[in-house]
């Protein structure tokens, strides 16, 4: 998890570094585009300003402009390319109060149509600056004649400013007469025209450009594009009643990058506004070194996790070999302890027979009976290996070759109840002598004869188990002590560690053995393998 997590953090910190240098280099485009923009709207401006400075120095020669000498002027003049975005170039004559009739006739003799000022000259002007002529003649350009363009506080405002500083000035945010109520925002360019008088000049009137903002902008555009940009252009500042023209080339709106530029169009303060194509989303080489590196921290975090899982097995198996040779060494001491108490019960039991065998073949005979005896306990331990073997299975182990017989009746009872090993060999050689006696002199010598034995537990970890012969011959009152009674009353007592109850009734013989039950140990022989150990047979461990 922490190699995942450290990853991640280096992989994010990529992502950032990517993003931040991609986001520097968007800006810059964007600035640069900006400056080439506002390079191309002041050479469109500066072209536009260019004509009209020369219209200027031209009529301010002349004592009388009549339609005819503008005409022609307009047209020598061959405004080409550069001059592409304006509705054409007017002249506008100044006009005193006493010289609106004089105007009106003009414009009605020589305009077409009946042309007054408008709107009227209010006495608290000093006068008015009509729209006198305006090339081409078109149909939209003669909406504009007559207008007297000092009413209006914006143009007047640029008027004054070009009389003050003798040079090309546009006018703010306004709409043209040419537009006919239609709300197109557009502006103007005025150039102030003088004529000498004594002591200095006076002004004559103004040589003037009218334009349509967006026309102005999309011809500007042509000559420099917008790109993928969203461009807009406020009059003075950025405000919605401000906008003059705006082109939106962005695919899906604008994003949150902006670049601002003030650029002066013919001594007016315009604002240019960017918006760059960067979008909220990550880039391209963003999002693959994301996904690498979320894909390599995954991929070290699988393979570690298999690493740690592999090194635990590997330990796991490590400590499971060390746990079997441990169990081998300690089987190896039960082995050697379990041989040498087996031979000594041997070699007791050979002594014991050979003290009281009369003859040979009584001393082979008892010897076979008493071997095979422990070798059919020995059976029932290995096929347990070596665990708890049950008590039933012991007892029917020494009587199945008299159960097998209808002459008589072997009847067994008890719980299930489990013996440790050396406690179910033990009780196997009791049985043992005790179904060899009765077999010779008890209940198993003549038909009819039965054996009971019964088993219960008497105490949390104690089993007694009772012998009972009943339908033999009578047992006589005195007889001499045998093997089986000095096996079960010494050694069998000996290792169960408890008195043997032997009792030789007229009826039969009973016998009470009282045999501890314990606890069964975990044997780790039988621990399971681990799972990548499992085709190691186990002889090669």
């Amino acid at each position: 998890m922490t190699i995942f997590l450290l990853i991640a953090a280096i992989t994010a910190l990529s992502v950032y570094a990517i993003e931040r240098s991609e986001d520097q280099q968007a800006a810059a485009q964007l600035r640069t585009r900006a400056a080439a923009i506002s390079s191309a709207l002041e050479r469109r401006a500066n072209a536009s300003s260019a004509y009209l400075r020369a219209g200027a120095a031209l009529l301010a020669m002349m004592d009388d402009i009549p339609a005819s000498r503008f005409r022609r002027f307009v047209s020598e003049l061959r405004l080409d390319a550069e001059y592409r975005g304006a509705d054409g170039i007017g002249w506008a004559r100044v006009v005193y109060p006493d010289e609106v009739e004089a105007f009106n006739e003009s414009m009605k003799r020589d305009g077409p149509g009946s042309i007054r000022l408008h709107p009227q000259l209010s006495p608290a002007q000093a006068f008015a600056v009509p729209v006198t002529f305006l090339q081409p003649d078109t149909q939209r350009n003669r909406l504009a004649l007559g207008f007297d363009m000092f009413s209006e506080p914006v143009r007047r405002a640029a008027m004054m400013e070009a009389e003050r500083t003798s040079r090309p000035t546009a006018s703010g945010r306004v709409v043209l007469q040419q537009e006919g109520g239609d709300p197109e925002p557009g502006f103007l360019i005025y150039m102030p025209v003088f004529k000498p008088v004594p002591g200095g000049r006076a002004l004559k009137g103004y040589i003037f450009s009218p334009f349509n903002a967006q026309d102005f902008f999309a011809s500007a555009l042509e000559l420099e594009g917008a790109g993928q940009f969203s461009v807009r252009i406020y009059d003075r500042s950025v405000a919605p009643a401000n906008l003059l023209a705006e082109i939106d080339s962005l695919p899906n709106g604008n994003s949150g990058m902006v670049e601002r530029q003030v650029v002066t169009i013919a001594n007016h303060p315009w604002v240019l506004e960017l918006h760059g194509g960067r979008t909220d989303t990550l880039s391209g080489l963003s999002m693959a070194t994301l996904i690498f590196g979320l894909l390599v921290a995954l991929l070290l975090t699988v393979l570690i996790r298999i690493l740690t899982a592999q090194a635990m097995e590997d330990q796991a198996a490590l400590r499971w070999l060390e746990e079997q040779a441990s169990i081998r060494n300690s089987l190896t001491r039960e082995l050697n302890h379990r041989v040498k108490n087996t031979l000594a019960n041997v070699l007791s039991i050979i002594a014991l027979t050979r003290r009281r065998a009369e003859s040979l073949n009584d001393f082979a005979d008892g010897l076979d009976g008493r071997i095979r005896a422990l070798s059919a306990t020995h059976d029932l331990l290995t096929q347990s290996d070596w665990g708890a073997t049950p008590v039933r299975s012991v007892v029917q182990a020494e009587l199945l070759p008299y159960a097998q017989s209808g002459d008589h009746e072997v009847k067994l009872e008890g719980d299930e109840v489990q013996l440790a090993p050396n406690d179910a060999l033990s009780l196997g050689l009791a049985v043992h002598e005790l179904a060899t006696n009765a077999a010779k002199y008890g209940a198993l010598s003549q038909c009819g004869g039965r054996i009971s034995v019964a088993w219960e537990m008497v105490e949390r970890d104690r089993v007694q188990i009772k012998w009972l012969e009943r339908g033999g011959p009578p047992v006589a009152a005195k007889r001499g002590r045998g093997f089986g009674t000095d096996l079960i009353e010494k050694i069998v007592a000996h290792e169960v560690g408890n008195p043997v109850d032997l009792r030789f009734e007229p009826e039969g013989v009973s016998c009470v053995l009282t045999i501890p039950v314990r606890k069964p140990k975990p044997f780790a022989m039988r621990t399971p393998k681990p799972a990548h150990l499992a085709s190691i047979p186990d002889s090669q461990v």
